[in-house]
């Protein structure tokens, strides 16, 4: 399995770049952007991070599917915004999966069979057997790094913005497929100053 992002979708950019003028204006405009609107929240935008004045990207939500190794999840889960709307379960599903296809294809295959054997065992027992939850237990604990979740996230532009700007240049080459498919957004690229890098 491979790190993807797919089925992306972007809500309030129009909205977020009329907003950005807000706090010049008495009456909150809702007429249709303009290109004064769109220059405005460029320079904005391109402020620098926590200083408030690109505040306006957080009204642009993006979600998309995320299929990650754990070992990137336990990353991404740092960035307060960057919020699970639904994800796949081990709980629900583990048992179901066929182990070695979850897994990236650097997780050690002595890992993935041992896993593998331990489902087999679980597999075998009788419901009502007492050890049968200690052998969950031990399958859950011992998944490698290397096992994929797939789950729903949602986010905003500013996030994304420190996002890119923390992981554009991290060792794992999965932060970079993220900041190429950031690169992807509309507007993107100049709401947050990424193309003038």
């Amino acid at each position: 399995m491979e790190f993807k992002i797919e089925n992306a979708c972007v809500y309030g950019l129009d909205k977020s770049l009329k907003a950005s003028g807000n706090p010049m204006r008495t009456i909150i405009d809702n007429s249709t952007v303009t290109d004064k609107d769109v220059s405005r929240s460029i320079k904005l935008g391109n402020a620098v991070p926590g200083s408030g004045h690109d505040n306006f990207l957080k009204g642009i939500i993006v979600q998309f599917d995320v299929t990650a190794p754990l070992y990137w999840w336990k990353q991404a889960q740092r960035y307060h915004w960057f919020d699970y709307v639904s994800s796949q379960s081990t709980m629900h599903c583990l048992l179901k999966f066929n182990v070695k296809d979850q897994c990236v294809k650097d997780t050690d295959e002595r890992v993935i069979k041992v896993i593998e054997e331990l489902v087999e065992k679980y597999n075998e027992l009788e419901e009502d057997n007492p050890t049968k939850k200690t052998l969950w237990r031990t399958i859950v604990a011992s998944l490698p790094c290397g096992f994929c979740l797939g789950a729903t996230m949602t986010t905003n532009y500013q996030e994304l913005k420190t996002m890119y700007a923390q992981r554009k240049n991290h060792k794992l080459t999965e932060w970079h497929v993220f900041c190429d498919f950031l690169k992807t957004l509309p507007k993107f690229l100049e709401l947050t100053g990424v193309e003038n890098e």
